[in-house]
């Protein structure tokens, strides 16, 4: 990384939780292609403040996650498609003091879905309602996905999910009858989580795709349940390296290859 000087351009990422995982694969780049850029991982309780900041301070870009990814829309100036499609941000991108964002996680979802071949006729659930679960509901219909059932317990964002897709909403466990099954909550997730499968065998052994959106660890226990079987596996892993590409991309210009996105995302998860 260059030393610190006063043409650096900075990058930042705003989350309720952060980790070190966007700053290690952003700096990683930037440092091998010799980029004039900084990013730093920040949290706050005052959003507005934070994007009033971005704006003062000349920030070039800023990585948006829970719990600021739709309350943020109101305080840019453009939101891209990929944002408009589900009503949240993931990406901000600081031209001048103009606010454009846009949301990579859909987009890495809908070109991991293209990449996988996964076939549009196939029976999908997925489980979870939250913010990601939009990105990810989104891209199955973008994709041309007609039969997707959402698996909520939360009746109110489950059904409003479901409906805004013109999809069908449960909360009770459905028969394993899906061709591709998608877990969108923290079940497995590093944490008090992490031995939880989120599927029974029985939705694995009937699917041909496995999706877990949890990308640490990359390893699941839903995805060792679909490796065991041999089943086509997408990984959370994959998710947040593309995400993380895009958004490299609108930050610097860079068009990354995926062998230098495969490095930084090794380097990112390594403990």
């Amino acid at each position: 990384m260059p030393i610190l000087n006063k043409d650096m351009q900075v990058c930042i990422s705003l989350s309720g939780r952060p980790s070190n995982i966007g700053t290690r694969f952003h700096n990683f780049l930037y440092d091998e292609l010799g980029l004039n850029f900084v990013y730093k991982a920040f949290t706050t309780d005052d959003l507005e403040g934070a994007v009033r900041g971005i704006r003062a301070l000349g920030v070039r870009g800023c990585s948006v996650s829970m719990p600021f990814k739709e309350a943020i829309i109101p305080l840019v100036d453009n939101l891209e498609p990929s944002a408009l499609a589900i009503e949240s941000v993931n990406t901000v991108v600081n031209e001048d003091g103009l606010l454009t964002a846009s949301n990579t996680d859909y987009e890495a979802v809908a070109l991991l879905l293209s990449e996988h071949a996964v076939d549009p006729v196939s029976r999908v659930v997925v489980r979870g309602s939250g913010g990601m679960a939009k990105a990810v509901v989104a891209a199955f219909r973008g994709a041309g996905f007609d039969d997707l059932t959402v698996l909520a317990r939360n009746e109110e964002a489950g059904t409003a999910l479901a409906r805004k897709y013109g999809y069908t909403w449960t909360a009770s466990e459905p028969e394993p009858d899906f061709d591709v099954i998608v877990n969108v909550t923290p079940l497995g997730m590093r944490g008090t989580d992490e031995s939880a499968l989120s599927f029974g065998d029985a939705f694995v052994e009937r699917s041909s795709v496995v999706f877990d959106v949890v990308a640490f660890p990359s390893e699941t226990p839903l995805v060792a349940a679909g490796r065991a079987a041999g089943k086509r596996l997408i990984t959370g892993a994959e998710v947040i390296a593309l995400q993380a590409a895009r958004q490299f991309e609108r930050y610097t210009g860079v068009a990354l290859t995926p062998d230098q996105v495969t490095r930084a995302s090794e380097f990112s998860r390594a403990e």
